[in-house]
Order: C-alpha cells, then structure tokens, then sequence
C-alpha cells in the first residue's frame, strides 16, 4: 500500500464521521490557501536552503548547515503529531530510513510544536530521524510554507479539540504546508514539493529517486 492510499483511507475516514458544514470549511480553507499562490511564492528547486537551528526532541539545537556537511538532506514540515495525516507520512519515511541513510542522505521533520510534544510524535510513530520543533516558526518562515488561519478554520480546528493557541510553541494560530525538500550538500535545494492540499504528501519512494538523481548528476556538474 502506498502513502497515497494510507492517505486516501484517513480521508475517507474524516468524511464519514465529520459533519457536512466541517468539510466545506476546510475544503474552502485548502482552496483559498491554493488560491493566495503560497506554493508558488515559496523556496523552490534551484533556490539556496535557508539554514536553521532548531532544538530536537532532546532540546539539543540542529542546524541545517550542519547536517548538510555531512550529505545531502531530506528536509519535511509537518503540522503536528496531532494530525493523522503527518503521522501516516512519517511513519512512512521511517520504512524507507535505511534506505536514505544507505545512500548518505539524513532525514529531518519539522513542526511547530514544542520539543516534549515532538518527543512524543517521535516515541509514538518508533522514528529514528530527528524532529525538530520551530519555535517561533522562523523555519516554516524562510521557506515561505507559513500561513495564518482563518476564524473560520480557528472555529472549526477547535471544534475539533485543536486549538492550536495552546498546540504551537508561540501560541499562534499558523501552521506550515506540509512541504518536502531534498536539499543537495551544497545547500541547494534539488527537490521541492510544496503542496497547499495538507492531505496530499510527497511519496518516499519518490523521495528516494530524488536523492538517487541528485546525487548520480554531481560528477556531471564537477
């Protein structure tokens, strides 16, 4: 079974249970955030990775530079382990972990969630990546993926027990698009799927073939 289908089962799932009036509002909330042209604005492939520091699940900073010393990164914002759809992406990167690590890329997802909430996405999901928490969302910033909830979506998101005021590390009402960047080891990005749709993600294996065309076309470029 694929992410798409996991995906596609969780969604199914929603419409069943979830009133009609809940479903055009986020539906509205997904269209208007196609509509603003987010995805277009953000950091794209050609484009430099912005750099970071960011505490892990521990509270021990990580910085992107850092990492990409050592290879290229596979870089994924999430909106938090409350969210059913992130957690079935994880998950899914873990299965394919051995395989990117084969190929000497590193794994790093990023929430707007405190460190003890990402410790607890990290133990409930069995990751073996990190998760680093974006405290001020100064991340979710710079690749140009944050957005502003409407008070429509507010009421909706609380109707539903997420107020994301008590969430989020800074209490505000933002999240990131769940967007998935390969990044080469010179810190530019060689892969960018940034999607407003949250409940579509990137597939690993096509995350894999990212890392494998990336890295087969450096000797070319030396």
């Amino acid at each position: 079974m694929t992410l798409r289908d996991e995906l596609e089962q969780q969604l199914a799932k929603f419409r069943q249970r979830a009133s009609g009036e809940l479903i055009e509002t986020i539906q509205a909330g997904v269209d208007e955030l196609i509509d603003s042209g987010i995805a277009r604005r953000a950091a794209g492939e050609g484009d430099m990775a912005p750099d970071f520091a960011l505490p892990n699940a521990l509270g021990k900073r990580v910085e992107l530079s850092a990492l990409l010393a050592a290879g290229p990164v596979v870089l994924t914002f999430y909106r938090g382990g409350w969210c059913p759809y992130c957690n079935l992406q994880l998950r899914a990167y873990q299965r394919v972990l051995p395989e990117l690590r084969a190929l000497g890329a590193t794994l790093v997802a990023i929430s707007p969630e405190p460190s003890d909430a990402s410790l607890s996405t990290r133990e409930k999901n069995a990751l073996e990546f990190e998760v680093l928490s974006d405290i001020e969302a100064k991340a979710a910033k710079a690749y140009g993926v944050l957005f502003d909830l409407s008070d429509a979506l507010r009421e909706a998101y609380i109707g539903m027990g997420k107020d994301l005021s008590q969430i989020n590390a800074d209490g505000a009402w933002h999240l990131p698009i769940p967007a998935t960047y390969v990044i080469a080891p010179n810190g530019r990005i060689a892969l960018a799927y940034v999607d407003p749709e949250y409940r579509n993600r990137l597939e690993p294996a096509d995350v894999l073939a990212a890392v494998r065309a990336m890295q087969a076309a450096e000797p070319q470029a030396g």
